[in-house]
């Protein structure tokens, strides 16, 4: 999938492949006019991922192809085994989670689970989850609280599901009871946007120690397309709602609302997974031994300030 900015870039790097095919196949050097259009690729990719606009990291944090909470909890954690079911009313796929390893440590780890393609998606209802998702997610935490094990979230969500059923199933209790729940567990939280950070699905994953977000990475009250609509009834305004809601990494950063930011390679998460699961390591083991030191009643007291102080001018 070529996002509209990225198009030229790939049309240089696909002429390039072709160069590259006609020297190996034909025996014509075209190696220093390939040099040349590498120098041009990368200088062109450096311009364009340096200077993103908000609705640009929207479309970024979107990709389909962007690595998602079961790559990365392949990719980080061993010895995973996914628990189902809220012992209330079912499963759900939005949202998987399970306990694992990190670094030999017993941890739960869950997330938000989009799909790469059409059909996964639809598997997973796009990553909104149902009330029933929100539950089976506080029961892993609370399952973590009583045999001691740190929880880790991935956060990748467009919002909580609102359809008539999850309504009818008390939604926005079931994200309620996950905020009030977090801010007293008695362990180290860790939450990470990995994509999409939207609404009060993301912050039901969301009350956390240490709130960290992938440089490309939105967190926001709102999508773009819904605050557009309410604020000017008019969807199609999401660009600059986009530019108004403060929602980038960076915006966040400097709000004070997450405590990092890890960086991406060039291109975005999905243009090398192999990089981001590395910068998303040095990450999550520097935070993850930080807070193993801190006790208890600490952890539930910093964690308390922290959300209370968000939003304070000073």
């Amino acid at each position: 999938m070529a996002l509209d900015f990225e198009k030229p870039l790939l049309e240089l790097e696909a002429k390039i492949d072709e160069l590259k095919r006609f020297t190996s196949e034909k025996g014509i050097d075209f190696t220093d006019e390939i040099i040349l259009l590498e120098k041009k690729a990368r200088d062109m990719k450096e311009s364009i991922y340096g200077k993103l606009t908000p609705w640009q990291k929207v479309q970024i944090a979107r990709h389909p192809a962007r690595p998602n909470t079961l790559d990365y909890i392949k990719a980080l954690f061993t010895d995973f085994l996914e628990l189902h079911g809220d012992r209330l009313y079912g499963d759900d796929p939005a949202i998987i989670g399970g306990i694992a390893r990190y670094k030999g440590t017993p941890v739960t780890v869950m997330g938000h689970l989009k799909g790469h393609n059409t059909k996964e998606n639809v598997q997973r209802n796009f990553g909104q989850a149902h009330p029933e998702g929100f539950r089976k997610a506080l029961r892993l935490m609370k399952q973590a609280e009583k045999f001691n094990r740190p929880i880790i979230c991935f956060i990748d969500t467009a919002g909580a599901y609102c359809g008539m059923g999850a309504e009818e199933r008390g939604q926005g209790e079931a994200i309620a009871r996950n905020l009030m729940v977090m801010s007293t567990l008695q362990v180290p939280i860790i939450s990470i946007v990995i994509g999409e950070g939207g609404s009060g699905g993301a912050l039901a994953l969301g009350v956390a120690n240490r709130i960290l977000m992938q440089e490309h990475t939105i967190f926001s009250v709102s999508s773009p397309e819904a605050a557009a609509s309410i604020l000017w009834k008019d969807g199609s305004k999401a660009q600059e709602a986009a530019e108004t809601l403060k929602l980038t990494a960076q915006d966040l950063m400097r709000l004070g609302v997450i405590d990092e930011i890890i960086a991406e390679p060039l291109g975005g998460a999905h243009s090398d997974p192999g990089v981001a699961y590395a910068r998303m390591d040095e990450a999550l083991e520097r935070n993850f031994k930080e807070l193993l030191q801190i006790p208890k009643d600490e952890l539930v007291a910093t964690r308390y300030a922290k959300f209370r102080a968000m939003g304070q001018t000073g």
